[in-house]
């Protein structure tokens, strides 16, 4: 009879034991499926955000009243050396991950080499948002112009709060104000105030000298550059509200 119990109770335990250890595969299976779908939800909310930021700067181009800082030097590449504006972005994000390198040296990750197919995917992106935008009237209108810039400030704050928060790769751009603060150690949002100042400076300069005109720089730069920050805090705080109410 004891052992008979003494059986029982060690066939109990193994099947205790083997049911813990299926639990914690089950548990492993349901933690990669979900990190799996939460890496899809952020790709798709990462290049959803890159194309409705070049739906924006396509409108900015648009308006030909000046388009963001960020969007200056391929703009100047466009209108002086004739580049289309889409393999001029990829050019200057070839240029910008180059300077990465030689800020950081050996502290140059190999992963950051991605933001060149990320730039590339940018750059197809500008290009074939620039192309619907051409099917667009054109008008002298001052008023739509402004609107249009104004409708590309909301649509490229839009695209940097879905952009940014999926965390996969930054643009060059932001790639080389990352380095810069890491290697001179100063704060990154005063490190972007500068990149966008000396980005609209060289594009202002190269324009005058080429062009004799303002070129990519105009009042549509001023807004941008006042305005893309002010409205995607308008962003995150509506968001951070619906998300309390929900």
């Amino acid at each position: 009879m004891k052992e008979k119990k003494q059986a029982d109770f060690c066939f109990l335990q193994e099947f205790f034991i083997r049911v813990q250890k299926i639990k914690k595969i089950l548990m492993k299976e349901i933690t990669i499926m979900e990190n799996k779908r939460t890496f899809t939800n952020r790709l798709i909310c990462y290049f959803v955000g890159l194309f409705i930021m070049t739906i924006g700067i396509a409108l900015s181009v648009k308006s030909d009243l000046g388009v963001s800082p960020v969007s200056s030097i391929p703009y100047t590449l466009t209108v002086c050396c004739g580049i289309e504006m889409g393999k001029a972005t990829i050019l200057f994000h070839c240029v910008l991950i180059v300077i990465q390198i030689l800020i950081l040296r050996k502290n140059f990750r190999l992963k950051s080499l991605l933001q060149l197919p990320v730039g590339i995917v940018f750059g197809y992106f500008t290009t074939f948002c620039n192309s619907l935008a051409d099917h667009l009237p054109s008008t002298d209108n001052f008023f739509i112009r402004i609107c249009m810039i104004l409708i590309s400030v909301i649509l490229v704050a839009i695209g940097i709060f879905l952009y940014l928060p999926a965390d996969i790769m930054p643009l060059a751009g932001e790639g080389v104000m990352q380095a810069v603060s890491d290697v001179l150690k100063i704060e990154f949002a005063k490190v972007k105030v500068a990149f966008d100042v000396t980005m609209v400076i060289v594009s202002l300069i190269t324009c005058l000298i080429v062009l004799h005109t303002l070129g990519s720089v105009g009042i549509g730069t001023v807004i941008a550059a006042l305005l893309v920050g002010i409205v995607l805090g308008q962003i995150k705080k509506l968001w951070a509200k619906l998300k309390a109410v929900a």
